[in-house]
């Protein structure tokens, strides 16, 4: 984290507080004033060496201490879902992305009508450059100290740089969030996740299975009924061909009687032929 480690001092940033999420139009008048009663020379000096925050930062700043409990859930969610995501897959990940943007918007908008109902004119702009702000925090853990501290000079953007705490926090450096769950803890919500993940692995493979199942069901029971089908016209082709080769036997067994009748025939023929012919000749044709 950029900036001293030692802590602001508390006068100095009670009274940034104070000054920042006052009316901005007001903002210099009100620092003069703040200085000029100041019974310390240094802290005089340092309360005037406050700068007057961006419309957006301001935004934000009546948004942190007018709604410090939401903003200070949202924020810590955001930096147990940073631990967390780690060890999440990508629809997983992807269903994350889709809450975060979700909050952020959410955030975004109660902050703007905050300071809409003060009187402030916020243009579109400046809505985008609060909502930059606010998701720069759940990225950064640098970003949400500054904005939960309510001392926020200008807007934030979530560019993966590291934040220099000093010229974006006035007032001194901010309080850090609070730390991450305990180690155990994660750990318990990773098994968790993973066990959860496992059982939706598993209940996805009963599903295919299930499916597989049904489909080779499916399956044999159109084999079956194929081989009935085929059986039963197997024995229809059968029993015809029984008849046929009883037909056939039948037929060959009248070939000799035909044979002798035909040619039995074949002589009868004949001999009426030469009878013919005799009888054309007696005449003398």
């Amino acid at each position: 984290m950029a900036g001293s480690d030692v802590a602001p001092d508390a006068a100095l940033a009670r009274i940034a507080a104070e000054l920042y999420a006052g009316p901005l139009d007001e903002f210099v008048s009100a620092r003069n004033a703040q200085a000029k009663h100041a019974d310390d020379r240094e802290l005089a000096a340092q309360i005037r060496a406050l700068r007057k925050p961006s419309v957006a930062a301001w935004i934000v700043d009546v948004f942190a201490q007018e709604r410090g409990a939401r903003l200070g859930e949202a924020l810590q969610l955001a930096a147990e879902l940073r631990e967390a995501q780690a060890d999440l897959d990508a629809p997983a990940l992807a269903e994350l992305g889709r809450q975060r943007r979700a909050l952020t918007d959410q955030l975004a908008r109660d902050a703007v009508a905050l300071a809409s109902a003060r009187g402030g004119q916020v243009t579109p702009s400046t809505a985008e450059a609060v909502r930059q702000t606010i998701a720069a925090a759940f990225f950064d853990a640098d970003a949400a100290a500054a904005v939960a501290s309510g001392r926020l000079v200008r807007e934030l953007e979530a560019s993966g740089v590291a934040i220099d705490l000093d010229a974006v926090v006035g007032g001194g450096p901010p309080t850090p969030m609070a730390a991450a769950p305990p180690t155990d803890e994660m750990q318990a919500r990773r098994e968790r996740r993973a066990a959860e993940v496992g059982l939706r692995d598993a209940e996805q493979a009963l599903l295919r299975a299930k499916r597989d199942q049904s489909k080779a069901d499916g399956d044999a029971l159109d084999l079956t009924r194929r081989i009935e089908e085929l059986s039963r016209r197997e024995r229809e082709l059968e029993a015809g061909l029984v008849e046929v080769r009883a037909k056939l036997d039948d037929a060959q067994s009248r070939v000799p009687d035909a044979e002798s009748r035909r040619s039995a025939a074949e002589a009868a023929f004949s001999a009426a032929e030469r009878a013919l012919d005799d009888a054309r000749k007696a005449l003398g044709h």
